[in-house]
């Protein structure tokens, strides 16, 4: 189902005193002075594991190992990847196989 190279968006549920302009889904804590919500979280799929994982990226080179079933991850829409594209990490799909990674560059000589 998912890709190498492929921007996904992953759903963190959080918590805090006061949330932050990106939150959404903002709900009080019943007793308390929490706030629970959540946070969309740009990522690109680096790697598609055995046993139904990914090793997903952050634009910041942090890596997470996520089931692909989990209900929190989805494929970016059209859109999003739009709209959101400097919230991706740079995209893998220019790096598809080893050979494109391994051939030189040429100049143009004049």
């Amino acid at each position: 189902m998912y890709k190498r190279g492929e921007p996904v968006i992953y759903r963190v549920t959080k918590a805090s005193v006061k949330p932050g302009p990106r939150a959404h889904h903002v709900a009080p804590a019943p007793q308390g002075e929490l706030y629970s919500y959540l946070i969309d979280k740009f990522w690109v799929v680096a790697e598609v594991l055995d046993g139904g994982r990914l090793l997903l990226r952050t634009r910041r080179g942090k890596e997470h190992v996520i089931s692909q079933d989990d209900p929190n991850l989805r494929t970016a829409r059209w859109w999003e990847r739009l709209l959101y594209r400097g919230r991706f990490p740079q995209s893998l799909a220019s790096v598809t196989n080893d050979d494109s990674v391994l051939r030189p560059k040429h100049r143009a000589t004049g």
